[in-house]
């Protein structure tokens, strides 16, 4: 009988060794994602996209520079070297051609980079007026940029799954219905578009106000909150009928639920955080959003630290 148990002891010795090295391997495989993530000091932040995996990109206001890093391991560099009289504010990365495209602000510009080898690929003029193109979001068959200066929204159309044409067409569509232009404020900002692409929805930072737009008219509604707003909203995302606006000074990202049209909506939540210091704009990968933060208000210099902060989607 003793050494009966001795043998089952030693037979399931193994077995006990194996199932630890799993549980170790285990761990270290399902180890969380990074909860703040360093960017370059100095770097003056603004726009996120989500790239292909758990690829991020991050774009520099005065330099157009643009960071591309990793949301798991927290690790990335400089992917497009800061170049005299460009910008980056929104951008936007597209999986069906690997191709990053960013709203240039004051230079008026729309640029496009290789996603993979940060190349330059072309340089689009939105607009020779004063300007600030700000965001931008891609559909199946076009490109769109908000333009904070001006009542309008630029429309590049693409080609066959995306593809980028040689001598890409610019649209201006004027907006118009709904839409309360302020004179002197900074007015639409944040954009994304609704699955079929037959509509956007923007934000106003001055009024508050959110827009359902006609992706082909310029046509804008007013998206009734039920007698509330979102105050300096600067970058949205849509995922489903949940809208994430991030209003930048209230170092908050407001939650809401829209109706089945649209058209309606109601603030059910707000994500705040200790680690906010202004975000800006927002990017989603998996249940978590990604936040960048701009610290505007804080003089930068080349010591500023700015950085990327996750937070749970409500």
């Amino acid at each position: 009988m003793y050494m009966h148990s001795s043998v089952r002891r030693r037979s399931l010795l193994p077995l006990l060794i194996l199932a630890l090295c799993s549980t170790l391997i285990g761990a270290t495989t399902h180890a969380p994602f990074q909860e703040v993530i360093e960017l370059p000091n100095g770097f003056q932040p603004e726009g996120i996209a989500s790239g292909s995996g758990t690829t991020f990109y991050v774009g520099s206001i005065p330099t157009g520079a643009i960071y591309r890093g990793d949301v798991k391991t927290g690790t990335g560099a400089i992917l497009v070297h800061a170049q005299e009289g460009r910008s980056a504010i929104g951008l936007k990365y597209d999986p069906r051609t690997g191709l990053l495209f960013v709203a240039g602000g004051a230079t008026g510009m729309a640029f496009i980079y290789n996603g993979e080898t940060g190349e330059n690929v072309a340089e689009i003029q939105l607009s020779t007026e004063p300007s600030f193109i700000n965001d931008v979001v891609i559909t199946n068959d076009a490109l769109y940029f908000t333009d904070s200066f001006a009542p309008v929204i630029y429309k590049i159309p693409l080609g066959e799954d995306g593809q980028l044409p040689d001598d890409p067409e610019v649209i201006t569509l004027p907006l118009s219905g709904d839409y309360q232009f302020v004179a002197g404020g900074f007015n639409a900002n944040g954009i994304d578009a609704l699955p079929n692409g037959k509509a956007l929805i923007i934000v106003n930072s001055t009024t508050g106000s959110l827009y359902l737009v006609d992706s082909t008219t310029g046509e804008a509604t007013l998206i009734d909150l039920n007698g509330g707003s979102v105050p300096a909203g600067d970058g949205i995302l849509l995922r489903g009928k949940t809208l994430y606006v991030v209003q930048n000074q209230l170092n908050q990202v407001a939650v809401i639920k829209l109706g089945s049209d649209y058209t309606s909506g109601e603030i059910v939540d707000l994500i705040t955080s200790p680690l906010f210091r202004v975000p800006t704009t927002i990017a989603a990968f998996g249940n978590t959003l990604y936040v960048v933060n701009a610290r505007f208000g804080t003089p930068p210099t080349p010591d500023t630290d700015y950085d990327v902060v996750r937070v749970p989607r409500h």
